[in-house]
């Protein structure tokens, strides 16, 4: 805090001791000083943040290009430390500038609103700085982690299991990739990549993109990762694995993992678990699924059904920051074997950590199930919104989420110059908008390739106005359109029907 001060007054003490020109006797931070900083900044995040939280007449983002805002927000960083109020105007300057990701008419990625027991869990572990590997560093965090991946496992369907947090789903992805070639062939931990055969897995067109790197980054090769057509809605055609499965043995390969989707990024499309188990267990191949989006369907009675047959899965990656709003980031990686073959795969053991005689049962040091060291506690803020809600409570959420994008869809038939792709079957809603000036058009190259530009106008503009945020792209031989998502329980009825009358108001000069 006031360094030079502090040094001033332990100057000042007797019998003060210095050791290379730095005196040692007491503290050098003045903590009465940083109380009172943490205080203001807490009431700062208070009203700029929590209280605004679900207030739509706020923006959703105070717009600026990037050479303007890193003069406001004067990024140098200098030899002697600023004033606490200069601190705190700055702490204003960042909220006011980012993105308010809580916001109700944030809509623009697979994540939003904000959950205040979360949001407590997270003040908590970041005032506590905990790591979890060790129960002796971390006795509430680790049993915390222990208890939720046990519950995620029953709503998965298996009897038992194993699995650890990790940060963010491309991990997890990486983590069953890994672990899938680790069960095909033990050897590679040590001896590695020398002397295998070549190596493929299979994941639909419509997979995340983390599967290709993920390959890329464990030395399978991207050209190793089989592609396999999807149909008209994104799903993974069963007969076109088998396909390929087929032609990647005839070509001498070990095809050795398959990765299914529940819940595509852009459409929300959940292949067809149970014809895919199939085809895994016909050949003897280790089956993940990729359920960072779709997984808290599984919370649901209603929706459940769209992940039928993921009890036949070895691994899925299932993030609760995503549909439940458990923050950023809360990812978990969820294996079916209970042998101890995560921990096989990923251990190290490390002497200076994971000793085997401690005071303890050294069982619930399961950081050597990590390729983390550090790690955080991300299982806390699952686990206390989880006790404060309870099942039913999250169960609402998914329920309510689905049923706004159902009234939206609905809304969208009704509206001239808004056009559907396809009718979802999750919270991801994809359409194009047509301005007036291209409904008369006939429907060709010259009518696609200016329906192309119209989603770009209309984002820049929401953008620099603040009243929404909403994702567009481009897709398999689509031209650019909307995506919007629904999730955070702070969004009404009132915030579709807006976001339809605000496109029509941004474009209504195209």
């Amino acid at each position: 805090m006031e360094v030079g001060v502090c040094k001033q007054e332990m100057l000042q003490k007797k019998n003060a001791v210095l050791v290379d020109g730095v005196i040692l006797n007491g503290p050098i931070m003045d903590s009465k000083a940083g109380e009172k900083f943490v205080e203001e900044a807490c009431k700062i995040i208070m009203e700029e943040v929590v209280q605004k939280a679900d207030d739509v007449t706020e923006k959703v983002c105070e717009w600026q290009a990037p050479e303007k805002l890193k003069q406001i927000l004067d990024l140098e960083m200098r030899d002697t430390g600023e004033c606490h109020q200069k601190i705190l105007q700055l702490c204003r300057d960042v909220i006011k500038y980012s993105v308010k990701t809580n916001h109700p008419r944030f809509f623009n990625q697979l994540y939003a609103g904000i959950d205040y027991y979360s949001l407590v869990a997270r003040f908590i572990t970041e005032a506590l700085n905990p790591s979890v590997y060790t129960y002796e560093v971390s006795p509430v965090f680790l049993l915390v982690e222990e208890a939720v991946i046990k519950k995620m496992i029953e709503f998965i369907g298996w009897e038992e299991g194993d699995g650890i947090f990790n940060p963010g789903g491309s991990i997890s992805n990486m983590y069953a990739m890994n672990l899938a070639r680790y069960r095909f062939c033990p050897e590679i931990k040590e001896k590695g990549l020398s002397g295998l055969p070549r190596l493929v897995l299979f994941a639909s067109e419509e997979c995340h993109y983390s599967m290709k790197k993920a390959a890329s980054f464990l030395g399978i090769g991207t050209e190793n990762v089989y592609f396999i057509k999807t149909d008209e809605r994104g799903k993974m055609i069963p007969e076109e694995l088998e396909k390929q499965v087929q032609r990647a043995r005839k070509e001498g390969s070990a095809p050795f993992l398959v990765c299914a989707t529940a819940g595509t990024t852009v459409l929300g499309a959940f292949d067809p678990l149970d014809k895919i188990a199939d085809i895994c267990e016909k050949h003897g191949l280790w089956l993940h699924v990729d359920a960072s989006w779709g997984g808290s369907a599984l919370i649901s009675r209603k929706h459940r059904r769209l992940l039928h047959g993921i009890h036949r899965a070895d691994s899925v990656a299932w993030n609760p920051h995503k549909m439940l709003l458990a923050g950023i980031q809360c990812c978990a990686l969820l294996v079916k074997d209970n042998s101890g073959l995560l921990k096989k795969c990923y251990s190290a053991e490390a002497a200076y950590l994971f000793q085997q005689d401690k005071f303890y049962d050294v069982s619930y040091d399961t950081g050597d199930k990590s390729i983390q060291c550090s790690r955080r506690p991300d299982a806390f803020k699952f686990w206390l919104m989880w006790k404060a809600l309870g099942t039913t409570g999250l169960e609402e959420r998914v329920n309510r989420a689905l049923a706004l994008a159902r009234y939206l869809v609905e809304e969208i038939k009704k509206r001239e110059g808004f056009q559907l792709l396809l009718e979802p079957e999750y919270a991801n809603v994809c359409f194009w908008y047509i301005p007036p000036s291209l409904r008369k058009m006939e429907d060709g190259p010259e009518f696609w390739q200016k329906l192309h530009q119209v989603a770009p106008i209309i984002k820049e503009r929401m953008m620099k106005k603040g009243s929404m945020m909403l994702g567009y792209q481009p897709h398999r031989g689509k031209v650019n359109f909307f995506r919007q998502v629904v999730i955070s329980p702070q969004v009404s009825r009132e915030d579709m029907d807006f976001l339809l009358d605000e496109i029509e108001l941004l474009a209504k000069d195209l």
